[in-house]
Parts: C-alpha cells; sequence; structure tokens
C-alpha cells in the first residue's frame, strides 16, 4: 500500500472500492499541494476546518488532529475516510456532513477539492457562504486540467475575488477573499417534466443527468413492456430514481402486482432526489420504499425478484468498469431463483460478457447503435 507523506505525518491509504490493480492512489498532487499550504500557514488557532469533497479522507486523515467537517455528496467518500482514520490507528473526531445536511456553526477555513459538476460546486458555496466571516480562509484546489474558467466564475461570485497559485506537480490552488455580502438562495433542486410519462422530476445539483432524461435511460424504459411479475425491485445506482419507479408502475400495469422497491446510491443528493421522487408519484399510495446510501450493494441484506442497473462507468475523473463488475457480481448473489437483473449500457462496454462470465444466461432484450439492454438470469447452480 503507497504512503502519503504529509506535513502532518505519513499514512497508508486505500479507496472504496479498493483499486491496486488499476495503480489509483487514494489522494492526487492537488491534497498534497493543499497540505503544504496549510502547513506554511499556520492553522494551529482554527477552531473548525470544513473539508469540502475529499474523495477519499485523505485531507481529513492528514488533518484528523484538528476540529474537522468532512463535507460530502459521498457516501463512499465518508466510509473511505472512516477506513483509512481507523488503518493509522489515528483517532477520528471529524463531523461526517452530507452535501443535503445544513453546516451548525461558523467556519475559519474552507478547503475545496474542486469537483467536476459545477452545479455541485455552486449548491456548495451557496450553503457555505452564510457560516463563513471576512477573516475565513477559502482555499480551493484541483489538478490543472480539470480546473475550468467556470470554477474561477463561481467563486468570484458566491465567496470573492479569486486568484491562482503557481502550478506544483500539475496542481493549482485558489484563494478566495471573503468580500461578498450578499446572501444566495440554491437554485437546487430543480424539475423537469417528462410528458411522455407523466412525471415530474426533481434533482438536486450532483444528479446523474439533471436536466433531462438520459438516452441510456429512455431506451431502459421503452423495454419496460418486458417486466416480469417481480414483487420486490432494486435500483442499484438509481439516481433520481426513475428506474425504480416506472418498473413499479408498469408490473401493477402489467401484472397487478404492488411492488416493493429499494433504491441505493454513493449520492446522498441522489437518494433525497429518489426519495422525493418516488413519495410524489405514490402520493396516494402506502410508501412501500427503502432507501439506503451504499458503495455498490455493500449495505443490502434482502433478496430481490427484480434488479435494475444503469452502471457508472467513472469514480471521480477515473474511467472503468471496476464498479460496473461489482454491481454485477452482488446483484448475482442478491436475486431470488428465478430473479432477473436488467442492465442498459454502451455497446462498447461488452457487459454482455462480463455478465455471461457470472450468470451464465443472459439475454439480449433489446439494442440500438448506441445501447444494450440485457436480461440475467438467477442461475440456481451457481453461488
Amino acid at each position: 500500500m503507497p504512503s502519503f507523506q504529509t506535513p502532518f505525518g505519513t499514512y497508508k491509504l486505500q479507496r472504496i472500492p479498493a483499486a491496486t490493480k488499476l495503480l489509483l492512489q487514494a489522494w492526487d498532487a492537488a491534497d498534497e499541494l493543499l497540505l503544504n499550504h496549510l502547513h506554511e500557514n499556520s492553522i494551529e488557532n482554527s477552531d473548525s476546518i470544513l473539508i469540502t469533497n475529499d474523495a477519499f479522507g485523505a485531507l481529513s486523515t492528514a488533518l484528523h488532529s484538528f476540529s474537522t467537517i468532512n463535507y460530502s455528496d459521498s457516501f463512499i467518500a465518508h466510509q473511505a475516510s472512516k477506513m483509512n482514520h481507523q488503518e493509522n490507528n489515528v483517532s477520528d473526531s471529524t463531523l461526517y456532513l452530507a452535501s443535503t445536511e445544513v453546516i451548525p456553526k461558523p467556519i475559519d477555513i474552507v478547503i475545496i477539492k474542486l469537483p467536476k459538476t459545477l452545479a455541485l460546486l455552486e449548491h456548495q458555496l451557496i450553503s457555505i457562504r452564510p457560516h463563513i466571516h471576512e477573516h475565513t480562509r477559502v482555499v480551493a484546489a484541483g489538478m490543472v486540467k480539470y480546473i475550468q474558467p467556470s470554477h474561477y466564475q463561481l467563486m468570484e461570485k458566491y465567496i470573492g475575488k479569486t486568484k491562482p497559485s503557481l502550478t506544483k506537480k500539475k496542481a493549482r490552488l485558489l484563494f478566495s477573499m471573503v468580500e461578498i455580502p450578499d446572501q444566495y438562495q440554491s437554485p437546487y433542486p430543480t424539475n423537469y417534466k417528462n410528458e411522455k410519462l407523466n412525471l415530474t422530476l426533481w434533482n438536486h445539483a450532483n444528479v446523474f443527468s439533471r436536466q433531462k432524461l438520459d438516452i441510456g435511460t429512455r431506451f431502459m424504459l421503452e423495454q419496460f413492456d418486458e417486466l416480469p411479475a417481480a414483487e420486490t425491485i432494486l435500483d442499484v445506482g438509481c439516481g433520481n430514481g426513475l428506474l425504480g419507479i416506472q418498473a413499479k408502475r408498469q408490473i401493477a400495469f402489467i401484472h397487478q402486482i404492488q411492488a416493493k422497491v429499494t433504491m441505493v446510491d454513493e449520492s446522498y443528493m441522489a437518494l433525497d432526489s429518489a426519495g422525493k421522487n418516488y413519495q410524489q408519484t405514490f402520493s396516494n399510495e402506502e410508501i412501500a420504499l427503502s432507501i439506503f446510501p451504499s458503495n455498490c450493494l455493500d449495505n443490502i441484506d434482502e433478496q430481490f425478484d427484480l434488479i435494475l442497473c444503469n452502471p457508472p462507468f467513472h469514480q471521480q475523473q477515473h474511467v472503468g468498469d471496476h464498479i460496473a463488475w461489482t454491481m454485477f457480481n452482488q446483484s448475482n448473489k442478491k436475486l431470488n431463483i428465478n430473479g432477473e437483473l436488467w442492465v442498459v449500457g454502451n455497446r462498447h462496454l461488452n457487459y454482455h460478457s462480463k455478465l455471461k462470465k457470472i450468470f451464465g444466461n443472459v439475454d439480449l432484450i433489446n439494442n440500438n447503435r448506441k445501447f444494450v439492454v440485457l436480461r440475467c438470469k438467477k442461475n440456481p447452480s451457481r453461488p
């Protein structure tokens, strides 16, 4: 396991999910640059440090002796931070705060790892703004190739005049002076109406395809006339919950079954959006919904008749199928006998061959030039 050397100590850090075969570290040069800056500019008298978007707990672990708040939209990020504190035998007094929660106290230092999603950064800056004061130090960091002009613009709009540091190891810091007295109301969550489905869908800032229905999901929904008579449904990586919601509606229409739905995602914003959309859709019925923050299916103990999956093909900036592979293997174990896993994916990802290794029995439901929808049936002879 590689060592993360910082001015605050040296730590062995892991990612979640573990990615040793991919040679991926749990930190980057932007984390190193941030910690060096904090060490060079005394933080000993800071009563509260807000750490935003700490991907795997590298910053939180290094700063474990300070009063810190780990503010993130990622359940996995929080779990990784807790794990890395434990693995390094350091105390963990961190306050873990979901992106959907309110910052509880004034902040002396704000550290921001710049997120990929600009809407998430905007929402976070608006949420942070009421809890900082004129002496608060605000520092953002990222790898140069991912920093956009929009990052500067948002920092200046919601915090104050922003200046960049020199580049070091392809990383850069952004320093913002707290000078804007205005308070803003977050524009998120937003909503859009899908006339064909007769649904209004609410989406927080970090929800995938928050402005419109993505084409992969749309193609999968077009195949829902073939859904089985399932009494239990799991929507894994649920996003705004549309697949689980529409599967419940369609199964009730075709099979006259009121299925129980479970939704899991690692994004707190996704889960909050999914819950709101489900409750709005089935407002006149018993809710029959369970929602869990989870790394893939780690926190799920039940078995299901139907699992729906539109798997992500990236984690932060890394593109790969390791998350999808985990979802597929775990789904095989969570299906009832004769249960079905439905997967939608880009044709070039070749999910068919991967799924066949796990399930043996994989059918092509439909395909077009870009996507495939696959049905995998639980094989009683396989564990």
